[in-house]
């Protein structure tokens, strides 16, 4: 990637992930690109990550664009009354699913630095509150390693695919720290590392776009969710949603492909990884930072 404009580096990843993302916003497609995943369609991708047609019926048109690679709505166990807040919300998709979790005494707050994707989502919002009769849904533009969100305000954080696209992990972790309440839970889908990408991917901007570049170690979460202060985390490894990758005909599987070591395959290196936490309670005597 090249930084030689002058800005530094992470604005520059900042940049360039915005662009990419607010054309698949005004196009249509998923982070393979803007086009569609080979042909697959986004319900396909959903319930290859687990998402059941109970959760897919209803949703505003075009809220679900193929950008999942897990659920953590459903790792949330979300209940009735809760706030949700979900760190790159994109159009809407899993922070429509969490406002019917939650129902009318709850809410689900999303949070997104793509003015585009802003728009669309909150358009998605309109349609939905129609439909559902549910006025429990905000979208707000922001960074997720700043979040436009009040100190511990939020009973669960939710992310899907979004944090490995961060030029700052360890400040996103903190941030859900502050803005979770005591005893408040982390449920979040990412992208991760089992080992270093060869330097071929990790330069390729189609990469960074697509989720894979940008994404930390997993030995590097754990150390991440640790050292933000959240406990009794979890992390579950599904390399094989990278294997399905190849049964859509993904581009963006095949470019990886084509520049990994003769033999290797995307699934070698890169994972979904499921993560689950807790912030400690006040009374445990622990600090969130």
């Amino acid at each position: 990637m090249d930084c030689s404009n002058g800005k530094d580096e992470t604005q520059n990843v900042r940049d360039v992930i915005r662009s990419a993302y607010g054309q698949i916003a005004k196009q249509g497609g998923s982070c393979c690109g803007p086009e569609s995943c080979g042909g697959s369609s986004a319900e396909a991708v959903a319930g290859g990550v687990g998402y059941d047609d109970d959760e897919l019926a209803g949703l505003p048109e075009g809220a679900n664009m193929g950008l999942s690679c897990g659920n953590p709505t459903a790792m949330a166990s979300l209940r009735p009354g809760e706030i949700v807040l979900d760190l790159g919300a994109g159009g809407g998709f899993d922070v429509f699913i969490a406002a019917r979790k939650v129902g009318p005494t709850g809410k689900a707050i999303g949070v997104d630095m793509t003015p585009d994707m802003l728009d669309k989502a909150r358009r998605n919002a309109e349609s939905f509150r129609k439909s559902t009769g549910l006025g429990n849904v905000e979208f707000r533009l922001g960074e997720i390693e700043h979040l436009p969100v009040a100190d511990a305000s939020v009973d669960v954080v939710i992310s899907n695919c979004v944090i490995n696209l961060s030029p700052d992990k360890e400040r996103v972790w903190r941030e859900i720290v502050r803005v979770l309440k005591p005893g408040g839970r982390v449920s979040i889908s990412d992208l991760a590392l089992l080992q270093p990408l060869p330097d071929r991917v990790r330069e390729s901007v189609q990469a960074l776009v697509g989720c894979i570049a940008g994404a930390a170690l997993v030995d590097d979460t754990r150390r991440m969710v640790r050292e933000a202060g959240l406990v009794d985390a979890t992390f579950e490894p599904k390399s094989d949603y990278i294997d399905q990758m190849a049964t859509w005909s993904d581009p963006l599987y095949r470019d990886i492909a084509g520049k990994l070591p003769e033999g290797a395959k995307p699934s070698d290196f890169v994972t979904s990884l499921n993560i689950t936490a807790t912030k400690p309670n006040a009374e445990d005597g622990l600090q969130g930072e």
